[in-house]
Formats: structure tokens, sequence, C-alpha cells
């Protein structure tokens, strides 16, 4: 037989989350209030941060349904919220969220819904992306390097070179040049890659 379980989430420790409790009862569902998982953490906070919700999600089976006032006790932003959504779904737990009307967002005008709000997770994800590409083209013009910086010059690069043609190890290489293995080998495998090509 399904069960109902509440979520409901205030930010800060000032704030009760009664109201929420409340509005729940009002919209005609009956909540056993050991089932209502109330938690204070910040809404910015990422799920795997909020003890509260794993141990939800530890509880729930297929077919239980779970209560909540608005999506944003969900998630973060539009990305969160519809990831954590299509992982209810996927565990056959029924979502209901008052704000949205008490509709079930595993249901098909409950999937509609959640396309819309994946459609404005891409969008939000696609903006991230052009502003993170202008900003990147913007500081290369303005003459910043991007990536790794790097350790050796041209001619710590030749000194690796000759040394590792002579038989000198990476270790020793490493330790004469001031660096670690790794970047010896770095240069050595980049070295082996222009001789390649």
């Amino acid at each position: 037989m399904p069960r109902t379980f509440a979520y409901v989430r205030v930010s800060t420790t000032g704030q009760t989350t009664e109201n929420q409790i409340r509005e729940i009862e009002q919209a005609g569902f009956t909540v056993d209030p050991h089932r209502v998982v109330s938690e204070t953490v910040s809404g910015s906070s990422a799920l795997e941060q909020r003890p509260g919700f794993m141990r939800l999600l530890d509880r729930l089976e297929r077919d239980d349904v779970l209560l909540v006032t608005k999506l944003d006790r969900l998630g973060r932003n539009a990305i969160d919220v519809a990831t954590t959504v299509e992982k209810l779904a996927s565990m056959g737990v029924r979502v209901h969220c008052l704000a949205l009307g008490g509709v079930d967002l595993t249901s098909p005008p409950g999937r509609m819904t959640m396309s819309v709000i994946n459609a404005v997770a891409q969008f939000e994800r696609d903006l991230l992306i052009e502003r993170t590409q202008s900003g990147l083209k913007r500081a290369v013009a303005n003459g910043a390097t991007l990536g790794r910086p790097v350790v050796l010059g041209e001619a710590q690069r030749d000194a690796v070179k000759a040394g590792l043609a002579a038989g000198t190890s990476v270790a020793a290489m490493a330790r004469e040049l001031g660096t670690s293995r790794q970047t010896v080998m770095r240069v050595r495998d980049a070295l082996a890659a222009e001789a390649g090509a």
C-alpha cells in the first residue's frame, strides 16, 4: 500500500516548517507525523548536503508519494529540481508539488511540467556555457594565458630531452630540475608526440 511522505524545509533556525505542514493538510493530504521529514538547511545546499532528505531517500519505496509545497524544496535551481524528480521517478515514487496545483510530477501532466522545467534548466546551462566561453575569449583577447601554467621553460625542456637521450632517469631529471616526476614525464611524452608527428 502506498505511503505518503512530506518533505518540508526552511533555510534558517529562526524559521519554522509549520506553515508548510499546514499547507499540506489544507490541500487534503494526510501524512503520519513520522513520515514528515523536516529540515533546516540552506536552499543553496546540494541534496547530498541535506541529511534529512538523504535519509528520506532511504525510506522511500515504489508507489510511495512525496509531497512538497514548492519545487525549491527539492533543489537549488531548475537543473537540481529536474534531476531530483527524475531520480524519484526512477524509484517509482510519485512527487506532488502543491504550488503547481498538487500535480504529480511523474504523471503525464507532471512530465509535461517537468519538460518545461528541463527546458528552462537546459536554457540555464546554455547561458552558463555561453557566458563562460565569452569570458574565456575576452581573457585571451586581453592577453591571459589559459590552461595549466608552464612549469619548465624551453631551456629546461631541452635539458630534459638531452638528459633522457643520454639515459638519465626521469626521477634524476626531476631532482636536477627541481620539479616532479610527472612534469618530466609530461615533457617526455610531449617530445615523443612531436617526434612521431
